[in-house]
């Protein structure tokens, strides 16, 4: 009862959060420590051409070896363990609130941190809101699914996790609140609110207990100084609408020129394309991991017009590199140093035209920042919040939200996609076409479902195995435990490989862990694991997750996809009411 009752999920999302903003205070230890192993420096990005101290003797040559060693490291991890962390995180997230029922595996959290804090620390010039919206998630899946909560209760701790994330790391409580509204969960409920507050106020208050109750950015304080200047906001908002929008296809044009471009092994491309993310940074070292000393530096008006285009440019180019050979880091924090680098240039550009009408320009970047992810992400009220917490400046609230709306709805007008579904409308993924995308819609794996093929036990030797899927019409097999457990999966090609290198093993050390569905799971939803696993078939395990009930392949898949479509021939022919033959 507690579980499902809304008092039962008080406690929940408290937990919820308190783990999560360990969990953040962990991230942030991680990414430290791989920055200060692989650069030699707490944050590399302001250090110029500095050597590393760990190999001075390489000068500031080092950066071109620092991607490619930390990508020798996450690059397998990744490949190995949990591919989905792969990437900028977030579109992940939202998938699985929208099509999976909240499902996300554990091992996300474990893989997601460890690689972005190496792919960060390597100089990967991505952020960090992205893998820690992912970790919380995954955190707050997995405690739902330990304790067996209902699919829509699942989802609500899915996004308390990713609150509790934002708002331990950045110390903006409420704009980890608004971000999982708007994002992940994209609706608003009075419960579903409450839970996300809790969750993100625990999470806060075990980070400010960290890191100190301080703003996260330190900016100067800016103020309106004329009613002309709100023209200018407005003006502005416009354009870094539209850089956010060129932001989000340049991100996608490098990471399809990277897949066309790699013919080698998934797991051996972070490092490969480490080369050449190793010889942007020996040119621009300002790019070298987030960048907030850097995004600073500009809004406090460290940097020439000449040098803010640079290093805008520089970004943009040097973030969807570091995706498109397989990085790991969110696209938030390149989003607002891309919008502080174009919002000063922007002034700077207007002072020149119109001296004594533009005021500081820091003002700029500080709208800047706020319109480019707007743009981006069209998530307006998160972006004027966040950055109202990211700063602690107040004063310019009223230019901030005009800019943000105006960016939102220039990048509606240039677009469809935000740069979070983009990623998943690639994958033939429609989060606001609702389930009715698909003939699918309404029916679920029982409808599809055979009967489940003789599975392999653990300590079966991996002879056997290949004897057994000799015979298999599908090539992968299901493995269990020596009570009936499942276990996973074993595939045609592990048996080849390890036959191929005279290893003797067992099925139990080749085993693949992949995640089953449920008979009550809608059959988008398990096309969508069945695409992820890349297998040719799934286990379907008993709703209590206990016994293998049956197996879902794509060739089962089409027997409710025909149903489908023989009824709605069959209303066709006679005008809208169908007409099923007698028996």
């Amino acid at each position: 009862m507690c579980r499902t009752s809304r008092a039962g999920l008080i406690p929940l999302a408290l937990l919820v959060g308190a783990g999560v903003g360990a969990g953040a205070i962990v991230f942030r230890w991680l990414i430290g420590v791989c920055t200060s192993a692989l650069s030699g420096h707490l944050d590399y990005s302001e250090a110029g051409h500095a050597p590393n101290q760990h190999v001075p003797w390489l000068g500031p040559y080092f950066v071109l070896l620092a991607p490619v060693v930390a990508g020798l490291i996450y690059g397998p991890l990744v490949q190995r363990y949990a591919r989905e962390a792969r990437g900028h995180g977030v579109p992940e997230v939202m998938l699985a609130v929208a099509r999976r029922g909240g499902r996300i595996s554990w091992r996300v959290a474990l893989v997601k941190s460890l690689a972005s804090a190496l792919c960060i620390g390597g100089g990967g010039s991505v952020g960090r809101e992205g893998p820690i919206v992912q970790i919380g998630s995954a955190l707050g899946s997995a405690f739902g699914t330990l304790i067996r909560l209902p699919e829509d209760r699942l989802r609500l701790l899915v996004a308390c996790g990713a609150a509790g994330g934002i708002a331990a790391t950045f110390n903006a409580p409420l704009a980890g609140v608004f971000f999982a509204m708007e994002l992940i969960l994209r609706d608003f409920t009075a419960e579903s609110f409450g839970m996300v507050v809790l969750s993100s106020v625990t999470a806060s208050v075990v980070g400010r207990a960290a890191f100190g109750d301080v703003p996260f950015l330190q900016l100067p304080a800016f103020a309106v100084q004329h009613g002309s200047q709100y023209l200018l906001f407005a003006l502005l908002g416009v354009l870094a609408g539209a850089v956010g929008v060129v932001f989000t296809r340049v991100l996608y044009l490098v990471e399809d020129a990277c897949d066309w471009a790699w013919r080698g092994p998934e797991w051996l491309r972070p490092a490969a394309g480490g080369v050449l993310l190793g010889g942007l940074l020996l040119v621009l070292p300002q790019m070298y991991g987030v960048g907030y000393p850097v995004l600073e530096r500009a809004v406090g008006g460290g940097y020439l017009l000449g040098m803010l285009v640079v290093l805008l440019v520089g970004k943009m180019v040097a973030t969807s590199l570091t995706i498109g050979i397989g990085g790991s880091g969110g696209v938030f924090a390149p989003s607002l140093f891309l919008g502080a680098m174009f919002g000063v240039a922007f002034g700077d550009v207007v002072a020149r035209i119109a001296p004594g009408q533009v005021g500081v320009l820091g003002a700029y970047g500080l709208i800047g920042m706020g319109a480019v992810f707007a743009g981006a992400a069209r998530a307006p009220i998160t972006a004027v919040i966040i950055i109202f917490e990211l700063t602690g400046e107040y004063s310019l609230i009223l230019p901030l939200m005009a800019a943000v709306v105006l960016a939102t709805l220039t990048s509606r007008t240039l677009g469809r996609d935000t740069i979070y579904t983009l990623k998943l409308r690639r994958r033939g993924i429609d989060l606001d076409g609702g389930d009715e995308r698909s003939a699918l819609a309404g029916h679920t794996v029982t409808e599809a479902m055979e009967p489940p093929p003789e599975p392999l036990r653990a300590a079966d030797p991996i002879t056997l195995a290949a004897a057994k899927l000799a015979d298999s019409p599908h090539g992968v097999l299901p493995v269990i435990d020596e009570d009936g457990g499942y276990l996973g999966t074993v595939r045609a090609r592990s048996v080849a490989e390890a036959l191929a290198e005279d290893q003797p093993a067992t099925v139990g050390e080749i085993t693949h862990r992949t995640q089953p569905v449920r008979p009550d799971t809608e059959l988008p939803a398990a096309l969508d694991a069945l695409i992820e696993a890349h297998g040719a078939g799934l286990p379907v395990l008993a709703a209590d997750g206990g016994a293998l009930v049956g197996w879902i392949t794509y060739q089962s898949v089409l027997t409710p996809l025909r149903s489908e479509m023989f009824r709605a021939g069959a209303r066709n022919l006679t005008g809208g009411s169908a007409v099923y033959p007698s028996a």
